[in-house]
């Protein structure tokens, strides 16, 4: 299994005969690595979707039909960006429901946060936020979206026993280190953690050291943008 940072709160994950992409914001996004960019889109398969805040879907349209590849998130969002899209493959599901995609299994799962579209009015409900449990290769992996720390985690761990969390530890918008190391040492049993959704803006925090030393024994890495390491 593969992970690849997209800054903020985009990641590349290959696992088994996928290539996933979640919120692979690039346009305005400050972190993205444009200088790999052939790279870290190549292969890419699908493309999920947490919520519909713009540092979530800015180009979504524009970079699924460039990779020609299928989007799948929360049945609302899916269906206003189908609405505002053309040529692009929008599929819905809901909390607690689960895709095929090849080989693995994608569960949308809850997440404690907000979504809309539209920065130039009035936002514009785009149904509730979520993360996703994705399962391959013999493994479950957990994508928290942007989230607060929250009970229904250990249900999840209970369920899907995932050995690799990649945990929004900003702060500000979301939880922030300490919160997800308390999430990471509490409610789940993870080998490896993998924070995001931070470094992007002054209001986030800069660094994963806080987690590091919250979680000993757990592996926490925090590669930069476009570096692709085996997890």
């Amino acid at each position: 299994m593969k992970y690849t940072w997209l800054g903020h709160a985009g990641v590349r994950l290959d696992i088994g005969d996928q290539v996933l992409l979640i919120d692979p914001w690039e346009q305005g996004n400050p972190m993205f690595p444009a200088e790999n960019r052939a790279a870290v889109f190549a292969g890419a398969t699908a493309i999920l979707i947490t919520h519909g805040h713009f540092d979530h879907i800015a180009g979504l349209g524009d970079l699924a039909r460039e990779l020609d590849v299928p989007v799948y998130g929360m049945v609302e969002l899916m269906g206003w960006l189908g609405a505002q899209e053309q040529g692009v493959s929008f599929t819905g599901f809901n909390k607690g429901g689960t895709i095929r995609l090849g080989d693995v299994a994608v569960t949308m799962v809850h997440a404690v946060h907000s979504s809309s579209v539209g920065r130039d009015g009035p936002p514009i409900y785009a149904g509730e936020p979520a993360g996703y449990m994705i399962e391959g290769e013999g493994r479950a992996v957990y994508v928290s979206g942007d989230t607060d720390v929250m009970a229904d985690m250990k249900i999840w761990a209970d369920i899907h026993a995932p050995d690799l969390g990649i945990l929004c530890a900003g702060g500000h918008y979301t939880m922030g280190m300490s919160r997800a190391a308390y999430a990471a040492s509490k409610l789940f049993s993870f080998k490896t953690v993998i924070p995001y959704h931070y470094k992007t803006f002054p209001a986030l925090e800069q660094s994963a050291d806080p987690m590091k030393a919250a979680l000993p024994g757990v592996r926490v890495l925090d590669p930069d943008p476009g570096v692709t390491i085996e997890v």
